[in-house]
Protein backbone atom coordinates (compact mmCIF):
# COMPACT_ATOMS: atom_id res chain seq x y z
CA UNK A 1 0.00 0.00 0.00
CA UNK A 2 1.23 3.68 -1.06
CA UNK A 3 2.12 6.17 2.05
CA UNK A 4 -0.33 7.91 3.16
CA UNK A 5 -0.38 11.56 4.49
CA UNK A 6 -1.66 11.91 8.26
CA UNK A 7 -3.74 14.69 7.52
CA UNK A 8 -5.42 13.09 4.54
CA UNK A 9 -6.30 9.52 6.33
CA UNK A 10 -9.78 10.65 7.54
CA UNK A 11 -10.72 11.34 4.09
CA UNK A 12 -8.87 8.18 2.80
CA UNK A 13 -11.18 6.02 5.03
CA UNK A 14 -14.39 7.87 4.08
CA UNK A 15 -13.99 7.12 0.43
CA UNK A 16 -13.20 3.51 1.28
CA UNK A 17 -16.15 2.85 3.07
CA UNK A 18 -17.90 4.91 0.71
CA UNK A 19 -17.13 2.65 -2.23
CA UNK A 20 -17.03 -0.36 0.54
CA UNK A 21 -13.83 -1.42 -0.31
CA UNK A 22 -12.07 -1.14 3.10
CA UNK A 23 -8.27 -1.78 2.76
CA UNK A 24 -6.17 -3.38 5.05
CA UNK A 25 -4.44 -1.44 7.45
CA UNK A 26 -5.69 1.72 9.54
CA UNK A 27 -5.35 3.37 12.54
CA UNK A 28 -7.54 5.05 14.17
CA UNK A 29 -7.31 8.32 16.61
CA UNK A 30 -8.51 11.29 17.92
CA UNK A 31 -10.56 13.28 20.49
CA UNK A 32 -13.64 13.09 18.48
CA UNK A 33 -14.82 9.61 20.17
CA UNK A 34 -18.15 9.89 18.51
CA UNK A 35 -16.53 9.98 15.37
CA UNK A 36 -14.07 7.20 15.67
CA UNK A 37 -16.79 4.98 16.87
CA UNK A 38 -19.04 5.37 14.26
CA UNK A 39 -16.27 4.69 11.62
CA UNK A 40 -15.12 1.75 13.56
CA UNK A 41 -18.33 0.60 13.69
CA UNK A 42 -18.82 1.08 9.56
CA UNK A 43 -16.04 -0.66 9.19
CA UNK A 44 -16.39 -3.92 11.18
CA UNK A 45 -20.04 -3.97 9.44
CA UNK A 46 -18.33 -3.70 5.95
CA UNK A 47 -15.95 -6.54 6.64
CA UNK A 48 -17.17 -9.29 9.14
CA UNK A 49 -20.93 -8.19 9.57
CA UNK A 50 -22.88 -11.47 9.30
CA UNK A 51 -23.50 -15.22 11.38
CA UNK A 52 -19.79 -15.76 10.96
CA UNK A 53 -18.61 -12.61 12.54
CA UNK A 54 -17.64 -14.30 15.99
CA UNK A 55 -15.05 -16.45 13.74
CA UNK A 56 -13.77 -13.30 11.97
CA UNK A 57 -13.78 -10.81 14.21
CA UNK A 58 -10.53 -10.62 16.20
CA UNK A 59 -9.81 -7.99 19.14
CA UNK A 60 -7.07 -7.50 21.40
CA UNK A 61 -6.13 -5.49 24.32
CA UNK A 62 -3.71 -4.80 27.04
CA UNK A 63 -5.14 -7.65 28.74
CA UNK A 64 -4.75 -10.69 25.72
CA UNK A 65 -2.07 -8.97 23.73
CA UNK A 66 0.58 -10.67 22.61
CA UNK A 67 2.40 -10.64 19.56
CA UNK A 68 1.81 -15.28 19.12
CA UNK A 69 -2.09 -14.09 19.31
CA UNK A 70 -1.76 -11.21 16.64
CA UNK A 71 0.31 -13.63 14.10
CA UNK A 72 -2.20 -16.57 14.81
CA UNK A 73 -5.59 -14.38 14.41
CA UNK A 74 -3.44 -12.67 11.08
CA UNK A 75 -2.85 -15.90 9.84
CA UNK A 76 -6.51 -17.25 10.46
CA UNK A 77 -8.65 -17.61 7.31
CA UNK A 78 -11.80 -16.21 6.99
CA UNK A 79 -14.92 -18.47 7.52
CA UNK A 80 -17.45 -18.59 4.97
CA UNK A 81 -16.37 -14.59 3.95
CA UNK A 82 -14.25 -12.74 2.66
CA UNK A 83 -12.09 -10.99 4.57
CA UNK A 84 -11.56 -11.04 8.82
CA UNK A 85 -10.68 -8.03 10.84
CA UNK A 86 -8.15 -7.55 13.98
CA UNK A 87 -9.00 -4.79 16.41
CA UNK A 88 -6.17 -3.62 18.99
CA UNK A 89 -7.64 -0.83 21.32
CA UNK A 90 -5.17 1.37 23.37
CA UNK A 91 -1.95 -1.12 23.16
CA UNK A 92 1.23 1.13 23.17
CA UNK A 93 3.04 -1.08 20.79
CA UNK A 94 5.60 1.55 20.34
CA UNK A 95 6.65 0.37 24.36
CA UNK A 96 6.85 -3.08 23.41
CA UNK A 97 10.80 -5.23 23.82
CA UNK A 98 12.62 -4.55 20.38
CA UNK A 99 12.27 -7.71 18.91
CA UNK A 100 8.41 -7.70 19.59
CA UNK A 101 8.91 -3.82 17.55
CA UNK A 102 10.82 -5.71 15.13
CA UNK A 103 8.31 -8.14 14.25
CA UNK A 104 5.46 -6.31 14.07
CA UNK A 105 7.00 -3.90 11.43
CA UNK A 106 7.33 -6.79 9.05
CA UNK A 107 3.40 -7.70 9.83
CA UNK A 108 2.58 -4.27 8.84
CA UNK A 109 4.46 -4.43 5.96
CA UNK A 110 2.89 -7.81 4.97
CA UNK A 111 -0.69 -7.72 5.80
CA UNK A 112 -2.75 -10.50 3.78
CA UNK A 113 -5.60 -9.03 1.42
CA UNK A 114 -8.07 -10.99 3.19
CA UNK A 115 -7.35 -9.52 6.45
CA UNK A 116 -7.80 -5.66 7.76
CA UNK A 117 -6.08 -4.76 10.98
CA UNK A 118 -7.56 -1.78 13.18
CA UNK A 119 -5.53 0.04 15.84
CA UNK A 120 -7.97 2.28 18.11
CA UNK A 121 -6.82 5.09 20.31
CA UNK A 122 -8.19 7.87 22.33
CA UNK A 123 -4.95 9.01 22.73
CA UNK A 124 -2.22 8.16 20.05
CA UNK A 125 1.17 9.61 20.81
CA UNK A 126 3.42 7.32 18.44
CA UNK A 127 7.31 6.98 19.42
CA UNK A 128 8.90 8.51 16.47
CA UNK A 129 12.18 7.58 17.99
CA UNK A 130 11.14 3.95 17.02
CA UNK A 131 12.14 4.60 13.47
CA UNK A 132 11.11 1.11 12.16
CA UNK A 133 8.11 0.12 13.43
CA UNK A 134 6.92 3.97 12.99
CA UNK A 135 8.13 3.93 9.20
CA UNK A 136 6.17 0.47 8.76
CA UNK A 137 3.20 2.16 10.41
CA UNK A 138 3.34 5.56 8.11
CA UNK A 139 4.04 3.56 4.99
CA UNK A 140 1.53 0.87 5.60
CA UNK A 141 -1.05 2.33 7.59
CA UNK A 142 -4.70 4.78 6.87
CA UNK A 143 -4.16 7.31 9.87
CA UNK A 144 -7.34 8.94 10.45
CA UNK A 145 -7.51 11.24 13.00
CA UNK A 146 -10.63 12.27 14.93
CA UNK A 147 -10.58 15.58 15.74
CA UNK A 148 -12.79 18.30 17.48
CA UNK A 149 -15.18 19.33 14.88
CA UNK A 150 -15.56 22.98 14.15
CA UNK A 151 -18.83 24.90 15.20
CA UNK A 152 -19.96 25.06 11.47
CA UNK A 153 -19.46 21.18 10.79
CA UNK A 154 -20.87 20.91 14.30
CA UNK A 155 -24.26 22.88 13.24
CA UNK A 156 -24.75 20.96 9.89
CA UNK A 157 -24.49 17.68 11.41
CA UNK A 158 -26.74 18.99 14.72
CA UNK A 159 -29.59 20.10 11.87
CA UNK A 160 -28.94 16.87 10.09
CA UNK A 161 -30.06 14.48 12.93
CA UNK A 162 -33.26 16.50 13.54
CA UNK A 163 -33.52 16.56 10.14
CA UNK A 164 -34.06 12.98 10.55
CA UNK A 165 -36.21 13.17 13.14
CA UNK A 166 -38.54 15.23 11.37
CA UNK A 167 -37.54 18.32 13.58
CA UNK A 168 -36.54 22.07 11.77
CA UNK A 169 -33.77 24.03 14.16
CA UNK A 170 -32.14 26.86 13.59
CA UNK A 171 -28.50 27.94 12.66
CA UNK A 172 -28.78 30.23 16.10
CA UNK A 173 -30.47 27.63 18.15
CA UNK A 174 -27.70 25.04 17.23
CA UNK A 175 -25.20 27.73 18.84
CA UNK A 176 -27.15 28.33 22.31
CA UNK A 177 -27.38 23.99 22.17
CA UNK A 178 -23.30 23.77 21.55
CA UNK A 179 -23.35 26.93 24.47
CA UNK A 180 -25.26 24.79 26.85
CA UNK A 181 -23.82 21.30 26.67
CA UNK A 182 -20.61 21.47 24.82
CA UNK A 183 -19.07 19.82 21.62
CA UNK A 184 -18.93 16.38 22.20
CA UNK A 185 -20.61 14.58 19.62
CA UNK A 186 -21.52 11.92 21.77
CA UNK A 187 -23.51 14.23 24.48
CA UNK A 188 -25.32 16.36 21.57
CA UNK A 189 -26.23 13.08 19.89
CA UNK A 190 -27.99 11.80 23.16
CA UNK A 191 -29.31 15.55 24.16
CA UNK A 192 -31.30 16.19 20.48
CA UNK A 193 -32.68 12.62 21.05
CA UNK A 194 -34.25 13.98 24.66
CA UNK A 195 -35.29 17.13 22.73
CA UNK A 196 -36.90 15.70 19.92
CA UNK A 197 -38.81 13.28 22.05
CA UNK A 198 -39.75 15.94 24.53
CA UNK A 199 -40.53 18.55 21.74
CA UNK A 200 -44.44 17.67 20.17
CA UNK A 201 -44.25 20.50 17.05
CA UNK A 202 -41.73 20.69 13.69
CA UNK A 203 -39.42 23.47 14.72
CA UNK A 204 -37.42 23.60 17.86
CA UNK A 205 -37.44 26.49 19.68
CA UNK A 206 -35.44 27.70 22.75
CA UNK A 207 -37.82 26.58 25.24
CA UNK A 208 -37.56 23.05 24.18
CA UNK A 209 -33.44 23.11 24.92
CA UNK A 210 -34.24 24.87 28.15
CA UNK A 211 -36.76 21.71 29.52
CA UNK A 212 -34.45 19.07 28.72
CA UNK A 213 -30.59 20.28 28.48
CA UNK A 214 -28.80 20.46 31.87
CA UNK A 215 -25.72 22.80 30.86
CA UNK A 216 -22.37 21.59 31.25
CA UNK A 217 -20.43 22.56 34.56
CA UNK A 218 -18.07 24.19 31.71
CA UNK A 219 -20.29 26.11 30.26
CA UNK A 220 -21.92 28.02 33.00
CA UNK A 221 -18.64 28.90 33.97
CA UNK A 222 -18.75 30.35 30.69
CA UNK A 223 -21.61 32.33 31.41
CA UNK A 224 -20.30 33.38 35.14
CA UNK A 225 -17.31 34.78 33.02
CA UNK A 226 -18.94 36.40 30.55
CA UNK A 227 -21.41 38.08 33.05
CA UNK A 228 -18.32 39.13 34.68
CA UNK A 229 -17.23 41.02 31.61
CA UNK A 230 -19.88 42.70 30.86
CA UNK A 231 -20.48 43.90 34.65
CA UNK A 232 -23.65 42.00 35.28
CA UNK A 233 -22.82 41.18 38.43
CA UNK A 234 -26.17 39.82 39.71
CA UNK A 235 -26.39 37.31 36.26
CA UNK A 236 -22.71 35.65 37.76
CA UNK A 237 -24.04 35.26 41.09
CA UNK A 238 -27.33 33.76 39.53
CA UNK A 239 -24.99 31.73 37.59
CA UNK A 240 -22.78 30.48 40.11
CA UNK A 241 -26.31 29.29 42.05
CA UNK A 242 -27.41 27.42 39.30
CA UNK A 243 -23.57 25.66 39.23
CA UNK A 244 -24.23 24.79 42.68
CA UNK A 245 -27.15 23.02 41.80
CA UNK A 246 -25.78 20.86 39.62
CA UNK A 247 -24.30 18.79 42.29
CA UNK A 248 -20.63 18.58 41.56
CA UNK A 249 -17.83 18.32 43.97
CA UNK A 250 -16.94 22.02 44.63
CA UNK A 251 -13.65 20.77 44.22
CA UNK A 252 -14.62 20.12 40.53
CA UNK A 253 -16.13 23.16 40.27
CA UNK A 254 -13.20 24.61 41.19
CA UNK A 255 -11.21 23.47 38.84
CA UNK A 256 -13.33 24.31 35.95
CA UNK A 257 -13.16 28.09 36.85
CA UNK A 258 -9.54 28.09 37.14
CA UNK A 259 -9.33 26.16 34.10
CA UNK A 260 -11.16 28.67 32.19
CA UNK A 261 -9.42 31.27 33.87
CA UNK A 262 -5.64 30.23 32.68
CA UNK A 263 -7.30 29.55 29.49
CA UNK A 264 -8.57 33.13 29.24
CA UNK A 265 -5.09 34.43 30.80
CA UNK A 266 -2.92 31.88 27.42
CA UNK A 267 -5.79 33.58 25.18
CA UNK A 268 -4.93 37.10 25.91
CA UNK A 269 -0.98 36.16 25.79
CA UNK A 270 -1.41 34.74 22.08
CA UNK A 271 -3.09 37.47 21.06
CA UNK A 272 -0.60 40.19 22.25
CA UNK A 273 1.70 38.13 20.43
CA UNK A 274 -0.70 38.24 17.26
CA UNK A 275 -1.60 34.29 17.65
CA UNK A 276 -4.75 32.90 17.13
CA UNK A 277 -7.83 31.06 18.53
CA UNK A 278 -6.40 27.65 16.92
CA UNK A 279 -2.90 28.43 18.26
CA UNK A 280 -5.37 28.30 21.88
CA UNK A 281 -7.30 25.36 20.65
CA UNK A 282 -3.77 23.41 20.02
CA UNK A 283 -2.29 24.66 23.37
CA UNK A 284 -4.84 24.02 25.79
CA UNK A 285 -6.14 20.86 23.79
CA UNK A 286 -10.01 22.19 23.48
CA UNK A 287 -12.16 22.15 20.80
CA UNK A 288 -11.79 24.72 17.98
CA UNK A 289 -15.69 25.49 19.20
CA UNK A 290 -14.60 26.42 22.70
CA UNK A 291 -11.30 28.30 21.09
CA UNK A 292 -13.21 30.62 19.51
CA UNK A 293 -15.44 31.30 22.31
CA UNK A 294 -13.06 31.21 24.86
CA UNK A 295 -10.83 34.04 22.27
CA UNK A 296 -13.83 36.10 22.24
CA UNK A 297 -14.33 36.28 25.53
CA UNK A 298 -10.67 37.13 26.60
CA UNK A 299 -10.88 40.63 24.49
CA UNK A 300 -13.46 41.91 27.19
CA UNK A 301 -10.97 41.35 29.81
CA UNK A 302 -7.90 43.13 30.43
CA UNK A 303 -4.02 41.40 30.83
CA UNK A 304 -4.50 42.39 34.80
CA UNK A 305 -7.80 41.20 35.56
CA UNK A 306 -7.11 37.09 33.93
CA UNK A 307 -3.46 37.16 35.44
CA UNK A 308 -5.31 38.27 38.82
CA UNK A 309 -7.88 35.57 38.17
CA UNK A 310 -5.57 32.85 37.85
CA UNK A 311 -4.33 33.74 41.22
CA UNK A 312 -7.23 34.15 43.07
CA UNK A 313 -8.20 30.68 41.73
CA UNK A 314 -4.92 29.42 42.97
CA UNK A 315 -5.33 30.96 46.54
CA UNK A 316 -9.10 29.35 46.80
CA UNK A 317 -7.77 25.88 45.47
CA UNK A 318 -5.05 25.82 48.36
CA UNK A 319 -8.15 26.77 50.95
CA UNK A 320 -10.35 24.67 49.86
CA UNK A 321 -7.34 21.68 50.25
CA UNK A 322 -5.87 22.74 53.60
CA UNK A 323 -8.89 24.42 55.78
CA UNK A 324 -11.89 23.57 57.47
CA UNK A 325 -14.21 26.27 55.70
CA UNK A 326 -17.05 24.90 53.65
CA UNK A 327 -15.86 24.60 50.39
CA UNK A 328 -19.27 25.97 48.54
CA UNK A 329 -18.69 29.17 50.66
CA UNK A 330 -14.78 29.22 49.27
CA UNK A 331 -15.92 28.74 46.13
CA UNK A 332 -19.04 31.50 46.60
CA UNK A 333 -16.26 34.14 47.83
CA UNK A 334 -14.01 33.53 44.94
CA UNK A 335 -16.98 34.38 42.64
CA UNK A 336 -17.39 37.70 44.82
CA UNK A 337 -13.61 38.52 44.50
CA UNK A 338 -13.57 38.07 40.71
CA UNK A 339 -16.60 40.44 40.58
CA UNK A 340 -14.90 42.91 42.70
CA UNK A 341 -11.92 42.82 40.65
CA UNK A 342 -13.81 43.14 37.43
CA UNK A 343 -15.45 45.78 38.53
CA UNK A 344 -12.51 47.83 39.40
CA UNK A 345 -10.58 46.66 36.00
Amino acid sequence: MAKKAESGGYARLKGDLAQKTPGSFYVLYGEEDYLRRYYLSMLRRQLVDGPTEDFNFHRLTSENFSMQVLSESLEALPMMAERTMIQIDDVDLFALPEDDRTQLAALFSDIPDYACLVLVYADFKPDKRKKKLWDAMEKNAVLAEFAYQTERDLTAWIVRHFRAEKKNISSALCGYLLQRCGSSMTRLDAEIAKICAYSGADDIVRADIDAVVEPTLEAVVFEITDALGQREFDRALERLSIMLKLRAEPIAMLGAVGSHMRRLHAARILQAAGKTSQDLASLCGVAPFAANKCFAQARRLSDRFCAQAVLLCCEADRQMKTSYDDPARILELLILQLAEEARHD
